[in-house]
């Protein structure tokens, strides 16, 4: 990889897929430890993804995810010990425990959401492109979607009103070339998502998502150009995820060949390597690595002490009151 940017941008690339690297790794720990409830979706190998796009965002700029999402939540700010929380359906995470890993959310950085439903993210971000417009405000909208999403209606209909209003949003596919547990090649027709972009009038760029020095220039340039107003844009960057599908898929139908070469080509190691050749000490390196985990190990260590939440919030943030007038409990 030949790198243009400066060591400083290159560290916090680094410390930032480092630190998701370690919530995926520490979230799945529990989960093993039977201490979180249900599965969960970790994004083990496509940390360069989430960072390189982030990092050229801003508090105000407003991001959608989908079920596969903590990476993303982190890189845009979100904080640990509220997403940790959250897992553990503890009492102070981001959504008060109800949400859990499929849907955390955190407004105040600007993350509307995960999404348990493929592709549901997509019309959510467009809503929000189109507001920030109708508003004419600076920000824009970013959402990510994995491969399988290009096979689904919103796809289609978010990019067809996105172009048609030329609204602020970059669409964002991370393609690690399987849809849950199906090769995606199997059920795509055509040429795949550029293709597909491009006929709607969204122009795109494919990158090397397990390069994140390439997904932090390409984001740079898109989001440069969604936000002077020229209209949507696509970044397609190809990636690898190391892990099953959920934590309680071993993922025997994948060819383990094929796992232990994108090992091979892992964003953070690679990442390391550059560092290195810029004369950061590998000590240095690992302190990052360290650091990351320890900031994890908190995490998990505080949610497992916090309180369980209180019956009563189940009947709270829903939108049908009268509802819950029925039910009898007091709104």
């Amino acid at each position: 990889m030949q790198s243009t940017h400066n060591v400083q941008r290159l560290l916090d690339l680094f410390g930032t897929m480092c630190r998701i690297r370690a919530f995926e790794t520490a979230a799945l720990n529990a989960h093993k430890e039977g201490v979180v409830p249900g599965p969960l979706h970790v994004s083990i190998g496509q940390e360069g993804v989430a960072t390189g796009v982030c990092l050229n965002l801003a508090t105000e700029d407003r991001i959608t995810s989908n079920h596969r999402g903590h990476g993303h939540a982190i890189a845009k700010g979100a904080g640990v010990q509220g997403m940790m929380r959250e897992l553990f359906g503890r009492d102070g995470g981001h959504c008060r425990g109800k949400g859990g890993s499929m849907h955390i959310a955190d407004f105040s950085v600007g993350m509307l959401g995960a999404n348990g439903v493929v592709s549901g993210g997509i019309p959510i971000a467009v809503g929000a492109a189109q507001g920030l417009k109708m508003m004419r405000s600076s920000a824009i909208a970013v959402c990510f979607f994995g491969d399988g999403a290009i096979n689904r209606g919103p796809f289609l209909e978010g990019l067809n009103w996105a172009a048609l209003y030329q609204l602020p949003v970059l669409f964002i596919c991370e393609d690690n070339g399987v849809s849950a547990f199906t090769a995606t090649d199997t059920v795509t027709a055509g040429p795949g998502v550029m293709a597909r972009a491009e006929a709607l009038g969204v122009p795109g760029v494919s990158v090397d998502g397990n390069d994140v020095m390439a997904v932090d220039e390409a984001a740079a340039r898109l989001v440069a150009e969604v936000r002077a107003g020229k209209g949507p844009r696509l970044l397609h960057a190809r990636t690898f995820r190391i892990t099953g599908h959920t934590s309680t898929d071993a993922a025997a139908w994948r060819d383990p060949a094929s796992v232990e070469e994108a090992k091979t080509r892992d964003p953070i190691d690679r990442l390391a390597v550059v560092l290195a050749e810029r004369g950061i000490a590998a000590a240095d390196l690992d302190a990052v690595r360290k650091a990351a985990r320890e900031e994890m190990d908190a995490a998990v260590a505080d949610a497992k002490a916090a309180p369980w939440p209180q019956e009563a919030i189940a009947y709270e943030d829903v939108q049908d009151v009268g509802a819950v007038a029925y039910s009898g409990v007091s709104a």
